[in-house]
């Protein structure tokens, strides 16, 4: 029998990306940081991929993508997309956080996983990881919240991996001293491979979505939402 095949999306941050994998194998990944929006690139990119892996949309078994947090925009073209595959394919798609699939880029790390992304308005979207049972398992919840009152809540050394960490590293530097580690720069930029490789468990233990139950995870309410209830 043949391992599963899976697409991979990524578009919770300006640095969209698409992975093809299949088992414990990446055929193939495409990743641009670039000002482009990801409505602009993502199905030519997603095209352009199958084809150089030569891998047909029929023979995917399940789309993975990102739920978030991240950006709005960015998240809704992921979900959006993943969901319109799933519909056209009658294959089942899986949401898997932005937040932890940063923390899985450092892999079996003896510091705890801060993942940082930044959420605009002095803000950052972070979540804190240890690495239980081969994944990175959340310890606490997912927040957003100014940088300086995230820092507030971590003890102990602390790895830092994300473009919030990159944003705010003279904060995060001046209040936590040595206690500060960061990933390489290489490594704050989400990947779908990572996602992947979260995706892949999920999917051989059953945890998977239909289309219609796919949903995108905000934690921030968006600015039309803040503007009723300011109404």
């Amino acid at each position: 029998m043949m391992s599963e095949c899976l697409l991979s999306i990524d578009t919770s941050t300006p640095a969209g990306s698409i992975a093809v994998s299949r088992g414990d194998q990446l055929l193939g990944e495409l990743l641009v940081n670039s000002p482009a929006t990801h409505t602009d690139r993502l199905l030519l990119s997603m095209e352009r991929l199958l084809q150089d892996v030569a891998i047909d949309l029929g023979e995917i078994d399940a789309f993975a993508v990102a739920v978030g947090p991240g950006s709005f925009t960015g998240l809704r073209v992921g979900v959006a997309t993943a969901k319109g595959l799933a519909l056209a394919t009658g294959k089942p798609v899986i949401g898997v956080s932005s937040l932890q699939s940063l923390a899985a880029q450092i892999p079996f790390c003896r510091y705890p996983v801060c993942a940082m992304m930044d959420a605009r308005k002095k803000e950052v979207y972070g979540g804190l990881y240890r690495w239980e049972g081969g994944l990175p398992a959340l310890q606490g919840r997912e927040v957003v919240l100014p940088p300086e009152k995230m820092l507030e809540q971590l003890d102990g050394e602390v790895l830092f991996v994300g473009n919030g960490s990159a944003v705010y590293r003279t904060m995060i530097v001046r209040r936590l001293g040595q206690r500060a580690h960061f990933a390489p720069w290489c490594l704050d930029l989400p990947r779908a491979s990572t996602l992947s490789t979260l995706a892949l468990s999920a999917y051989r233990n059953g945890r998977t979505l239909s289309a219609l139950e796919l949903l995108p995870t905000y934690i921030r309410p968006s600015e039309a939402e803040l503007t009723l209830t300011r109404a």
